[in-house]
């Protein structure tokens, strides 16, 4: 039996600089400091809390968003980059876990995505959030499967998923069937109203519960000042509070600390790490609970790319013979039930070459 494990974490509920983008990073930078000097070893920051979140696209529409989707371009996180190094070097520095949202920008595109620096500085997670949600397709771009990973870190294994992935049921089930032992949850917070707070608050709780893990759930703020820098209107306005509910809860459901629902603040909890199994030991979801002969997950988990190789093969007579017979065949829209299993479709000309090729 190993030894009982404890694990302090925090997470962050503050205001990002809208004024002044590297502001936001101070203000990381600060907030890693000040848990630390508490004892956290673990430190969550909202989603895409550097520079800041797309409020804008939430209460603008798509003709005036222009300006400031170009501006959040220009201020956003390039991956490795300055904002990596400064924070890979105060987690280093103070020997806590951080794990940060950003909108990262791989040339012409951005995306949503979660970082995780491990306590030595080394960032061992870079994923990007696979859907965005309904205004927010208009300023990132899509994720993949590559990033659905667990990670072993100082703290234990931590898995992340930002908002609304939390509503896909099979991306947090890739989570836990990598065994996660600490959920790291990110929310914009100040939009739609307390109707978001109060699902977040069931949708956190049940992760933790069905995946047998903590889940540490940090969401932003905005000021009053800030609401009105990004709509004068007052019924917009509206649409920019709330939403907030910045928590850590236990794999038995409880909160280990009071939300914080309004204001800036940082909560802080104890993690008692053996409850995990005193969880698991009546209810294992991809364990003694689970029937992966009735129902499983299919992952793709590679890389998107937009182009490859195509690497040189010698002349097969099968492979030949295949594409000639695909070229001339009349297409058949029905599905194929005569493939056997591993083979490709006759009209994939792709696959058939790498079968072929082994």
């Amino acid at each position: 039996m190993s030894s009982p494990r404890t694990v302090r974490a925090a997470a962050v509920q503050i205001a990002p600089d809208l004024e002044r983008p590297a502001g936001t990073l101070e203000r990381v930078l600060a907030a890693v400091d000040e848990a630390a000097a508490q004892g956290a070893q673990l430190v969550v920051f909202p989603e895409t809390f550097v520079p800041y979140y797309p409020y804008f696209s939430f209460v603008l529409p798509p003709v005036l968003q222009g300006a400031p989707h170009l501006r959040l371009m220009e201020h956003a996180v390039v991956v490795p980059g300055p904002v990596t190094q400064a924070v890979a070097e105060r987690a280093h520095a103070r020997g806590i876990v951080v794990v940060l949202g950003v909108n990262e920008r791989d040339h012409g595109s951005l995306y949503n995505t979660q970082l995780v620096f491990d306590a030595d500085g080394a960032l061992i997670l870079k994923r990007r959030k696979i859907t965005p949600t309904y205004h927010e397709r208009m300023v990132w771009g899509q994720g993949d499967g590559a990033g659905l990973k667990v990670v072993d870190s100082a703290v234990g294994r931590i898995g992340a998923l930002a908002c609304w992935e939390h509503y896909n049921p099979l991306a947090r089930y890739a989570l836990m069937t990598q065994h996660e032992e600490i959920h790291c949850a990110q929310f914009p917070g100040s939009m739609v109203g307390q109707i978001f707070a109060d699902q977040m608050a069931v949708t956190i709780r049940h992760h933790a519960l069905e995946s047998g893990c903590f889940v540490v759930n940090a969401t932003g703020w905005l000021t009053d000042a800030q609401i009105a820098s990004i709509t004068p209107d007052p019924g917009l306005q509206k649409a920019l509070r709330g939403g907030c509910h910045t928590a850590i809860v236990s794999p038995e459901g409880k909160d280990l600390c009071t939300p914080l629902t309004e204001g800036e603040g940082i909560v802080y909890a104890d993690l008692d790490m053996a409850l995990i199994a005193k969880r698991k030991r009546m209810m294992d979801s991809v364990g003694h609970y689970a029937r992966p002969e009735l129902l499983s997950l299919l992952i793709n988990d590679r890389p998107a790319t937009t182009s490859m190789p195509m690497p040189a093969t010698p002349a097969i007579p099968a492979v030949t013979a295949a594409l000639r017979s695909s070229a001339h065949e009349h297409h058949d829209p029905r599905p194929r039930t005569d493939l056997v299993a591993g083979e490709p479709p006759a009209d994939d000309r792709a696959a058939v070459l790498r079968v072929e090729a082994g």
